[in-house]
């Protein structure tokens, strides 16, 4: 009898919960949403995924609706403002379009408006082994060695590194890499991010020897000193060549001289010439 008292207790508080969480979840369905207006402004983004030193297209934006409370700084809200102008840093889908990424009005699109100002973007040929397997793509920083012979003569010729942590600018005609894929490429030209007098460097290591890219880690900035190597150091037959010495100027000859006796002295004298 106890035992049926409990259950029938049970049963009883079950179904009370049951129905006023039934009746809670109705009046909460029922109750009226309250809509909240937040202030928007239009402001234009990227339709799609855009490279670095693409021109700007219609089809490449639209206007959305940027609640007013967030709106980036500096962003666009006419499209006829920025068509035709070109990225210097590339935009991700959905993204607001914002003046630091884009190039000056009028400097164009492609690879220009991308050298900063007192830069200079220098091309080199290179094959897979110069280019380092095809590794050598844009973004990635390297240094140039150079081997040259500046006498001619075999035992003269020099390797050395001419340039450090420079930052590669395009491989062939891309300017920006796959970052889905990030495989190496073939090209034959790689254009270098160079200032004035390293581009005079990088020129003269290029027609007047051979030149070689080492890939570079981007976290490492270092710049060691390097001495160069010849081909004698290399193979242990000497060590590095000392710098020539000034040839001494030969000494005069002695000017003609006599012995003259007087009493117990002897005295050497000079015989002038006239």
């Amino acid at each position: 009898m106890t035992r049926l008292r409990i259950f029938i207790v049970l049963g009883v508080a079950i179904g009370l919960g049951g129905t006023f969480a039934l009746a809670t979840y109705r009046y909460i369905q029922n109750r009226p949403v309250r809509e909240v207006a937040l202030p928007t402004t239009p402001v234009v983004i990227a339709a799609a995924d855009l490279a670095l030193g693409s021109e700007l297209r219609r089809e490449d934006l639209r206007v959305i609706a940027w609640p007013t409370d967030a709106l980036p700084a500096g962003s666009f809200s006419d499209l006829q403002a920025i068509i035709g102008r070109g990225l210097v840093q590339a935009v991700a889908q959905n993204e607001a379009i914002l003046p630091g990424k884009l190039a000056p009005v009028g400097a164009g699109s492609g690879l220009p408006p991308v050298i900063p100002e007192g830069m200079r973007a220098l091309s080199v040929r290179v094959n897979d082994v110069i280019g380092v397997a095809g590794y050598v793509l844009p973004g990635t920083r390297v240094d140039v060695v150079a081997t040259v012979n500046p006498t001619n003569q075999q035992t003269d010729m020099t390797s050395k590194v001419v340039l450090t942590n420079v930052l590669v600018l395009a491989a062939g005609t891309r300017i920006e890499r796959d970052v889905e894929q990030n495989k190496p490429v073939s090209v034959s030209v790689v254009t270098l991010l160079v200032d004035p007098m390293e581009a005079e460097r990088l020129t003269l290591a290029s027609t007047e020897g051979k030149i070689q890219l080492a890939l570079r880690n981007p976290l490492d900035k270092t710049a060691p000193a390097t001495p160069g190597i010849r081909p004698a150091v290399l193979l242990g037959y000497s060590a590095a060549r000392p710098a020539p010495r000034a040839a001494r100027a030969a000494a005069p000859p002695p000017p003609p001289t006599v012995e003259v006796i007087r009493g117990d002295r002897r005295v050497q004298e000079v015989l002038r010439q006239e």
